[in-house]
């Protein structure tokens, strides 16, 4: 990781994911995805997409224990570690070995949006990992690796390697990496906003006009003024 990803890493560990889908509407961006979520609770995450593809067992030539490895060493330390298991949504999409190695790799986390096993074991690594829920059986003999450093999908949302993610207690999100300082910018922007009405609110003003101050309602408007 380059010290520019890793200051915009460290900058968008302090935002939310409801701040980045804020600053994605502004800019006419997508990049929401539906109920990826914690598996346990477990830490905040933000970093450059390493991509990997899952397809039903017999339709690619490459295991997924060995792609799922291939991918995680060549995502790096920093990386994320973004399944694609659309194609086979209810096959185990990460396991224990693989949580262990993105561990030792220096991953941030990973994100599927399948299902995943071996909970107990990403609790023991303190490996952050987002899914759509649990499954118990092996991924052997049920997917194959369509390829690693690819575009995937994620929830329907296009993931290139290197496109951001962010994924904490309410969701998962993709900012394309080409839009990452202005997002993180405006999800900053967002964040202050909203701060500064809670606390007019906690001082006594009345919150219709807190709102009203700050133009609330339209500041998602592509034609407000900053």
């Amino acid at each position: 990781m380059n010290d520019k990803t890793r200051v915009l890493t460290s900058q968008y560990l302090n935002v939310s994911v409801p701040n980045v889908s804020d600053a994605l509407d502004r800019l006419g961006l997508v990049g929401s995805t539906e109920n990826i979520l914690p598996i346990y609770p477990c830490a905040k995450i933000a970093g450059p997409a390493a991509t990997l593809k899952y397809v039903p067992f017999g339709a690619a030539e490459e295991s997924t224990v060995l792609g799922t490895l291939k991918a995680i060493v060549h995502g790096g330390p920093g990386s994320v570690l973004v399944v694609d298991a659309s194609d086979n949504p209810h096959v185990n999409s990460l396991g224990g070995v693989a949580g262990a190695t993105a561990k030792h790799n220096g991953l941030m986390g990973c994100v599927t949006d399948g299902v995943v096993r071996d909970v107990d074991e990403y609790k023991v690594y303190g490996l952050p990992v987002y899914a759509r829920g649990i499954s118990q059986q092996s991924v052997r003999g049920r997917s194959s690796c369509a390829g690693y450093g690819i575009p995937v999908k994620l929830s329907g949302i296009t993931v290139r390697p290197g496109d951001f993610i962010l994924a904490d207690e309410n969701g998962t999100i993709v900012i394309p990496h080409e839009h990452a300082q202005e997002v993180l910018e405006f999800a900053q922007k967002v964040k202050a906003t909203e701060e500064k009405v809670i606390a007019q609110i906690r001082a006594g003003a009345d919150p219709v006009e807190a709102h009203v101050q700050v133009n609330y309602d339209n500041m998602l408007k592509k034609n407000q003024a900053e």
